[in-house]
């Protein structure tokens, strides 16, 4: 059984999407681009419907991805996540997020590298942080790995740039209180006792040495 495209029209609120009437009858909407090819007077078949409705929930979701990368680059996890909570299937998530994949728009091994390269550069943390941010993101263990041999960090001057930025916050304390809460911060960024240590001191050592300076 056909049923003839008797109107075809533009949505006011949305020009994108048009609006397709059957045998006189308001039926569905599509994107333009899905209904490219459609005229008046042309007949579908049941099949032909629901290949087009497919193929509008697929475009649908793939114009949400895209706002949604447009904030910032995400995994494939979170990609997966968020499509499914938009209430598509986990069919069209994967179509969709393998055609991203395609046009080069969402990558794993990018994201972890760059992440990581933001992180070191902004707001440094311990690898073992990395580790566990990057495995919220849903990332696979050997991807992580990867990048991160890749930019081949060093713990303690990824310590020091942490404690750095936070030092003039700490200068006027006395020892004990600049060391409670210097190491307090870089626990909190993942470091290690003996790391937070050995900066904290080296941090402390430098403070002083600077203060002594000017009061010369």
């Amino acid at each position: 059984m056909t049923k003839e495209i008797t109107a075809i029209t533009p949505q006011k609120r949305n020009t994108r999407r048009l609006n397709i009437s059957l045998d006189g009858e308001f039926a569905f909407s599509l994107d333009r681009l899905t209904a490219a090819w459609l005229k008046v007077g042309r007949k579908l078949s049941q099949q032909e419907i629901a290949t087009l409705q497919e193929k509008d929930e697929q475009e649908v979701a793939f114009n949400r991805a895209l706002h949604f990368l447009s904030y910032r680059a995400r995994s494939e996890a979170e990609m997966q996540t968020y499509l499914n909570k938009k209430g598509f299937s986990d069919f069209v998530s994967q179509t969709v997020i393998d055609r991203l994949k395609e046009e080069r728009l969402l990558n794993d091994t990018r994201f972890a590298e760059d992440w990581i390269d933001n992180r070191a550069s902004f707001r440094p943390r311990s690898q073992n942080q990395l580790r566990f941010e990057l495995r919220r993101k849903g990332l696979e263990e050997s991807t992580i790995e990867h990048a991160l041999q890749k930019a081949n960090l060093d713990e303690l001057n990824l310590a020091r740039a942490a404690g750095t930025k936070l030092a003039r916050r700490y200068t006027e304390l006395p020892w004990l209180a600049f060391r409670q809460k210097m190491s307090a911060a870089l626990a909190r960024r993942g470091f290690n006792y003996e790391t937070a240590s050995i900066v904290t001191r080296q941090l402390w050592d430098e403070a002083q040495k600077q203060g002594s300076s000017r009061d010369e």
